[in-house]
């Protein structure tokens, strides 16, 4: 386009002149914003983005060191092979970083898929392993149920077969309004305001290496409306890029001559509310995956009264439903492999330290309340029928 300008500018009877008083003619461009593909996303938000990172660790550390109960029923199982198997899913993870790695998946991705290997292919789960969602390929049945996987590693493919009880393969998802088998992560959700954050970054990066002084243009206005020859514009070129551009030159004057004369182009920080647009756009990012902005740390967005309290909104609001999701799907998946009762799994919330005021002000409700009995006491906090519990006390 610029070439374009100089030859429309250009005198015919001055075949060697390249400009007159226009030297830069600048347009705003065009946005462009991160495919909708998980390894771009990741790349982008996870891998580039500090406010992604911190709130996708801060999920899947707090889902990865919640406690779970086993019911069978209404009874608590404290020793049971499905208990084992999730403590020690597999001989590269504990129970922590297992779930860590499905909750993660799900926030990238929309999708998380959990194999599990039995001996000999029958009996009990004995291994579950958390595969990756970008390798995983939903396979239609005739029906439109998903009637197998493909996992893709380095060229080789392995179908997964949803036969058996249970099935080899667990899918878990986040709900998609436009798609029948895969989720919807909040990253891709987040993406808009990841690219802005992003780029903010990046442009303040490129000021700062140019010694925090915005770009502009040099003005030649020489006498008598002469202009620049090829020679004198090329060679102009070469100097400010050699002299004064980069971190290194940084703080150099310009020294200007023949009628050259420089003029800003771009808009202050101030101009363009550059630091609050960042702000603005990591709000979004914190809002998309449910974590407060006080806990990562995003100023002027300080609306709950201390921190405790917003760790105990963090913990309720995205938390636990995560981790009920989770340990709900886990259970009705292996259910199966251990017997024909039903069994359920839940977060125990009395192990939570974020929630210990929700709990002292549950109990004190429950100790000032004359008309319950000890047993329906004991069932309004969690716990079990005791013998003689059913008479109320004077």
């Amino acid at each position: 386009m610029l070439d374009t300008m100089k030859r429309l500018l250009r005198p015919a009877e001055q075949k060697t002149t390249r400009i007159g008083r226009l030297i830069a003619l600048e347009s705003g461009g065009r946005a462009r914003w991160t495919p909708r593909d998980y390894a771009s996303l990741a790349r982008e938000g996870y891998t580039r983005n500090a406010i992604v990172h911190r709130a996708v660790r801060l999920t899947a550390e707090a889902v990865g060191g919640v406690a779970f109960v086993l019911h069978d029923g209404a009874e608590e199982l404290t020793a049971h092979p499905l208990i084992d198997l999730l403590t020690r899913p597999n001989p590269r993870q504990d129970g922590p970083g297992f779930l860590e790695a499905i909750a993660v998946h799900l926030m990238l991705s929309g999708n998380a898929y959990v194999e599990a290997v039995r001996a000999g292919g029958e009996g009990a789960p004995r291994e579950l392993y958390a595969l990756r969602p970008d390798r995983m390929k939903v396979v239609p049945g005739p029906k439109g149920w998903p009637a197998a996987f493909d996992y893709t590693v380095t060229g080789q493919t392995v179908r997964f077969a949803q036969e058996g009880a249970p099935p080899p393969i667990l899918h878990l998802t986040l709900f998609n309004p436009l798609d029948d088998y895969y989720g919807l992560s909040p990253l891709e959700a987040a993406a808009t305001a990841v690219d802005t954050h992003n780029a903010a970054a990046g442009w303040n990066k490129a000021l700062l290496d140019n010694a925090a002084r915005p770009s502009g243009a040099l003005v030649y206005a020489g006498a008598d409306g002469t202009v620049l020859s090829d020679a004198q514009f090329e060679r102009l070129k070469t100097e400010l890029s050699e002299n004064y551009q980069g971190a290194a030159n940084a703080g150099r004057p310009l020294v200007l001559e023949g009628g050259l004369d420089w003029k800003a182009m771009s808009l202050s920080p101030k101009d363009m509310d550059f630091m609050e647009a960042k702000h603005s756009a990591a709000r979004e990012i914190a809002l998309a995956f449910g974590v407060p902005p006080m806990l990562l740390a995003i100023p002027g967005d300080n609306t709950y009264s201390n921190y405790a309290e917003a760790n105990r909104v963090f913990y309720r609001q995205s938390v636990l439903p995560l981790a009920n999701r989770i340990g709900a799907a886990l259970a009705q998946w292996l259910a199966p492999g251990f017997g024909t009762a039903p069994l359920t799994l839940a977060v125990d919330t009395d192990r939570i330290e974020a929630l210990s005021a929700d709990r002292s002000a549950l109990w004190e409700r429950v100790t000032k309340a004359p008309f319950l009995s000890v047993n329906e006491k004991r069932a309004a906090t969690g716990y079990g029928a005791i013998e003689g519990g059913d008479v109320l006390m004077s």
